[in-house]
């Protein structure tokens, strides 16, 4: 089964978060959210508490299909802090691993200059941390081995991208008519 790790951080937006890990668990990928910042206990940005499955620290994201950067603040501020985070981002760099991410949260590998010469999207006002890459206003955007969404609105379709990647536009349609999404 396809591993995707959904990072968690203080602050995180929760829909932005918790719809990837409903969504693709639904599709049928084993999702694991690991939290980062040293708490398994999580507080959203709108005070939504929810516990992760483990810390970033314990896990082996080398096994990663996807790797999972959900936006809001504090949380995209507190996931681009992290060193174990952005060693995994830079390690998956230019490998077939999934390096997606939406909201303000595309300002993580953009500020390690990994969108540089990609297409991608994000919150508005967030553009200038999107080192090197080229931006637009679309819902989702898929470049290369990155897909970048613009925020809380855009959350299913960001999802429904990541499955369709990982298991097929089939299986992206099967779970868009079952919890009956736009067509």
């Amino acid at each position: 089964m396809k591993k995707v790790y959904v990072f968690a951080a203080q602050g995180v937006e929760e829909i932005e978060c918790l719809t990837q890990v409903d969504l693709l668990r639904r599709a049928g990928l084993e999702v694991v959210v690991c939290a980062v910042g040293g708490d398994l206990k999580i507080r959203g940005s709108h005070d939504i508490v929810f516990e992760a499955d483990a810390l970033i620290e314990d896990v082996n994201l080398e096994d990663a299909a996807a790797l999972v950067l959900p936006g809001g603040m504090p949380g995209t501020l507190n996931l681009a802090a992290d060193a174990t985070l952005a060693g995994a981002l830079k390690a998956a760099e230019g490998s077939d691993t999934l390096i997606c991410a939406i909201c303000a949260a595309p300002r993580v590998p953009g500020l390690l200059g990994l969108l540089e010469g990609h297409t991608a999207t994000c919150y508005p006002g967030n553009e200038e941390y999107l080192k090197g890459a080229v931006t637009t206003t679309n819902e989702t955007e898929v470049s290369g081995q990155f897909v970048t969404s613009r925020g809380a609105g855009t959350a299913i379709a960001f999802a429904l991208q990541i499955i369709a990647i990982l298991l097929g536009e089939e299986q992206a349609q099967k779970i868009r008519t079952s919890i009956i999404y736009r067509a």
